[in-house]
C-alpha cells in the first residue's frame, strides 16, 4: 500500500463519517469525458479522489464541487470563469487550474492541473487591486498536503487553527492569466 493509498481511505472514511449522502464515485468514463470537456489531464491524485472516494460532496467547509453530472459542476465553473472577463476585458481565472471548491464571498480553491501534484490554490478576489494576479496564493504545494490538512483540522479555514493565515502568492498568476486569450 502506498501512502496515497493509505491518505486516500482516510479521506473515505472521514468523508463517509461527516457527509450524510456521499454521491458515488466518479466512473473511468466521465473522468475520461471530463478531461475531453476540459482539454486538460487532472493529476493523478485529483482523479484518484473523484473516482475513489466521491464525485465531490466532502471535504473542507463547503465540500468539494462534483467533477461531472448534473447543476453546478467543477467542470461548468471552469469553462465559465475561464470564460469570463473582468470590465476591463482581462482574464481573471487561469488556463488549466481547476475550480474544486467554493468557499463563498467568490473565493475558491483550485488545483493546478499543470503539476503532477496537483498544487492547491487559493482564489481571493475580495480586496484585490486591480490586478487580478495579485487574487492568487499557493494554499499547499500538493493535493495530498491540502488532505492532510483537511484531516488534521488545521486548514486556514478551521476556527481553532494557529495558522497565521498569511499564504504566499501564486507566483505563476500573471503568465498563466494571460495565456489563452
Amino acid at each position: 500500500m502506498t501512502d496515497t493509498d493509505d491518505l486516500l481511505r482516510q479521506v473515505s472514511a472521514k468523508a463517509s463519517a461527516t457527509t450524510e449522502h456521499l454521491p458515488p464515485p466518479a466512473t473511468a468514463e466521465e473522468v475520461a469525458q471530463a478531461e475531453r470537456a476540459l482539454g486538460l489531464r487532472l493529476p493523478p491524485v485529483l482523479t484518484r479522489l473523484y473516482r475513489e472516494v466521491a464525485n465531490g460532496g466532502f471535504g473542507p467547509d463547503y465540500q468539494l464541487l462534483p467533477l461531472v453530472g448534473e447543476g453546478r459542476t467543477a467542470v461548468n465553473d471552469y469553462r465559465e470563469e475561464r470564460g469570463s472577463l473582468d470590465s476591463d476585458g482581462g482574464a481573471y481565472w487561469p488556463a488549466d487550474v481547476l475550480p474544486i471548491l467554493d468557499w463563498g464571498c467568490g473565493m475558491y480553491a483550485a488545483v493546478d492541473c499543470r503539476s503532477p501534484q496537483g498544487v492547491v490554490l487559493l482564489f481571493d478576489p475580495n480586496g484585490a487591486s486591480g490586478d487580478w494576479h495579485d487574487s492568487w496564493y499557493v494554499d499547499s504545494e500538493s493535493l495530498t498536503g491540502w488532505l492532510e490538512t483537511w484531516l488534521s483540522g488545521t486548514g486556514w479555514y478551521e476556527e481553532d487553527t494557529d495558522d497565521d493565515g498569511e499564504m504566499r502568492p501564486w507566483k505563476s498568476a500573471r503568465q498563466r492569466l494571460a495565456e489563452g486569450r
